[in-house]
């Protein structure tokens, strides 16, 4: 009589889960929420609400650093493909932008583990993409009259930051999908 195989007794061990596998979801992911964002009206042109970077926020945890920053490069391209900037002054600012805020977001996490939460991630890393941003403006573009937008656009980070951290918050805290791709065994 042969053995029973080891699905019949018990059901398969977990996938472990790749980190490349882990990118394409979460840059799929930026791709559709950058879509989405585009069909937002903005309260200036040029400002959007921040919402692709929530897989980014997601991910801060669940992907070493290498594998992180290829998420960030893949939001921006994505977002520039999608909104047909990805030659413009625009794409540098939003590469400019992502990577900071992304960089921010790893150290602040790295730095103090789970004593930062996702909201305080979340509103370092927007602040940090807005500074720079700004920086950019005066920089490249507008010269001195970019400093005349600077609060209403730090404050519009500040606030979006905020809701992002709270949902990914939330979000960390209940997803049985988060805490596989983590590698959590409470779940």
């Amino acid at each position: 009589m042969p053995e029973p195989t080891e699905t019949a007794d018990r059901p398969p061990a977990p996938r472990r889960v790749d980190k490349a596998d882990l990118t394409a979801l979460l840059g799929a992911f930026c791709f559709f929420l950058s879509a989405i964002e585009y069909m937002i009206p903005k309260p200036l042109p040029f400002m959007r609400l921040g919402i692709a970077n929530l897989p980014i926020l997601i991910a801060v945890d669940i992907l070493p650093l290498p594998w992180f920053l290829v998420l960030a490069l893949v939001k921006v391209v994505g977002m520039s493909v999608i909104s047909g900037s990805l030659f413009s002054y625009i794409a540098l600012f939003s590469l400019a932008g992502t990577l900071v805020a992304a960089l921010t977001m790893w150290l602040a996490r790295k730095a103090g583990g789970r004593h930062i939460s996702f909201l305080g991630v979340s509103v370092l890393g927007a602040t940090a993409s807005n500074a720079v941003q700004v920086f950019l403006a005066n920089k490249v573009v507008f010269g001195e009259a970019a400093w005349l937008i600077a609060p209403v656009f730090l404050a519009m980070g500040l606030a979006t930051g905020a809701v992002l951290g709270a949902f990914a918050e939330r979000f960390v805290a209940r997803s049985a999908w988060y805490a596989r791709a983590s590698g959590r065994t409470d779940a």
